[in-house]
């Protein structure tokens, strides 16, 4: 049996080999994703970003600060703080770094000047995977994953209050300015426009972009109800009017074009009898025998009836607004923080973030993706079709021998029902028409209860699919297809907030940790190995 126990000598010159590389040995996944980085990806939109040369210290290679967040992503570390503590002393950090201690500040700046290098470098570890055998396109899912902003909900504003807001901070900036006036007289430029005004990050400037937003998103508004009306009534002037409910605009607009219709058939009518009873006095001396028509035409049973109606449309309208006033409280915020970021219903309550819309392969590769404000789904059903569409020409070019045929079933939860994304162009397509449960249920015979009450002869034919065992076999995949990414992104990688605000940098994070899951997917799934990058290169 050993005696006493191993000297622990502090004060050893040297503890670790000579040689880096053998800090770590040598199947260690950091080899692969410093390789991978350095070898296989084509990284100059990167280094675009980067300035040489000038004045001051040389810069830090971008390939190395590529490889060292996406390892820390992987590892669950966002914080460009606790990145650079882990530079000085976590092994495979500093191997990353090569004995370079990045600050957090060179850290922060590089990930937010990423912008559209990130989608760059997103699709080409996509079809890194795809070269390694990866993306199995016959069965994909379509669902949405709601990630927090770097931004409080306390921060929103309504609209009224962004206005008071502005108005005191234009006030302030005014008085400021006639003091610096007061004090230093003409000679010296006490007018010119505050500093924190030139800030385009600034609270004045960001108060500025939500009142933009919201009057934009006013006149989307507005312009979608007037078109819905419009299509409703060139149906119903067709003669097929679309089933399910009346808009509330086509309503109105369709009582007033009757009360303009039979107002004018009348008056075309006085005008008829006026013209014919003037020629006929002058041929004849006498007038029409026949009764005049009523006159003014305002005054005709029909018209006044029409007129009636409209006046009865305007009430309901008026009342539906009040009503819906009511249901919306204060009505619609934004952001002081984060202007871009929306305030979204989550499972148990609200979080202020985005909504990312995510194409995933049966082998649990992020094929497409794309980072939203809108808090629903509906809308982003068929530009992530066409995205979808896109990669998977992709992968199947970077993989001879695949499949030609591109994607085969794709799987959609009933947040993305509606009859047109059931009808489009595009690969076939199970689309739930109600809960998990209420399909289970109906499929196997069973009252199903509840259900999202949506009409249309594409929803019926889809909701009878998915009653069938093939259909309700094949939409049972769709759970663990999706949500195993999201899981991972949100419980492995710890990915639950953005560290950046903006959609334009938030964009680019979130490319950047769906080329890191793809990326590390590999890894853990056997097919990214030393061995197989050799036979890449």
């Amino acid at each position: 049996m050993a005696k006493g126990y191993r000297p622990v000598a502090r004060d050893q010159a040297f503890l670790l080999p000579p040689d880096m590389r053998e800090w770590l040995p040598a199947g260690h996944p950091v080899w692969l994703v410093i390789d991978v980085v350095g070898r296989h990806l084509d990284t100059s939109a990167v280094h675009a970003l980067r300035r040489a040369g000038g004045a001051g210290a040389a810069g830090y290679d971008p390939d190395m600060l590529v490889t060292l967040l996406a390892w820390a992503y992987a590892h669950r570390v966002t914080s460009s703080r606790r990145i650079e503590a882990l530079c000085r002393t976590d092994i495979a950090f500093k191997v990353i770094c090569a004995g370079s201690v990045p600050d957090h500040v060179t850290i922060a700046r590089f990930r937010a000047g990423l912008g559209p290098a990130a989608a760059d470098l997103s699709g080409q570890v996509l079809r890194l995977c795809a070269e390694l055998g990866m993306g199995a396109l016959g069965l994909v899912t379509l669902d949405g994953m709601k990630i927090a902003a770097s931004a409080s909900m306390s921060a929103n504003r309504t609209e009224d209050r962004l206005r008071k807001l502005a108005a005191g901070l234009a006030a302030e900036h005014a008085a400021t300015d006639a003091a610096e006036d007061a004090l230093f007289g003409p000679g010296v430029r006490g007018d010119e426009v505050p500093a924190e005004l030139a800030d385009p990050r600034t609270r004045a400037e960001r108060i500025t972009a939500a009142l933009a937003a919201l009057e934009a998103e006013r006149q989307a508004e507005r312009a979608a109800r007037e078109e819905q009306a419009s299509s409703y009534l060139a149906a119903a002037a067709a003669g097929a009017p679309p089933g399910g409910h009346r808009p509330a605009a086509a309503d109105l607009a369709a009582a007033q074009l009757k009360v303009d219709r039979l107002t004018a058939a009348q008056q075309a009518r006085i005008e008829d009898w006026q013209a014919r009873n003037a020629a006929k006095i002058a041929a004849t001396g006498t007038g029409l025998r026949a009764r005049p028509p009523v006159r003014p035409a305002s005054e005709h049973s029909r018209v006044r009836e029409a007129q009636a109606r409209l006046a009865r449309a305007q009430a309901r309208a008026a009342a539906a607004e009040r009503k819906a006033a009511a249901r919306a409280g204060p009505g619609p915020v934004r952001n002081i923080t984060d202007p871009h970021s929306r305030l979204m219903r989550v499972r148990g309550g609200f979080l202020q973030g985005y909504n990312t819309q995510n194409v995933t392969s049966a082998d649990g590769l992020i094929i497409a993706t794309a980072l939203t404000s809108d808090p629903t789904d509906t809308a982003w059903f068929e530009p992530m079709l066409r995205a979808a569409e896109d990669a998977a020409a992709r992968i199947t070019a970077s993989r001879p021998g695949s499949d030609p045929d591109g994607l085969g079933l794709l799987l959609a939860d009933a947040g993305y029902l509606s009859e047109h994304n059931l009808t489009i162009d595009g690969p076939d397509r199970l689309i739930a028409t109600g809960t998990s449960r209420g399909i289970g249920k109906a499929a196997a015979g069973q009252p199903a209860g509840g259900g999202w009450h949506r009409t249309g002869p594409a929803t019926t034919a889809m909701a009878a699919r998915l009653a069938t065992d093939e259909g309700i076999a094949a939409y049972r995949h769709r759970g663990h297809i999706a949500e195993r990414p999201h899981g991972h992104i949100k419980h492995n990688m710890g990915f639950r907030q953005f560290s950046v605000r903006g959609k334009p940098r938030v964009t680019a994070e979130w490319n950047l940790a769906c080329a890191v899951h793809n990326l590390f997917k590999a890894i853990t799934a056997g097919h990214l190995t030393m061995t197989a990058l050799a036979a890449l290169t």
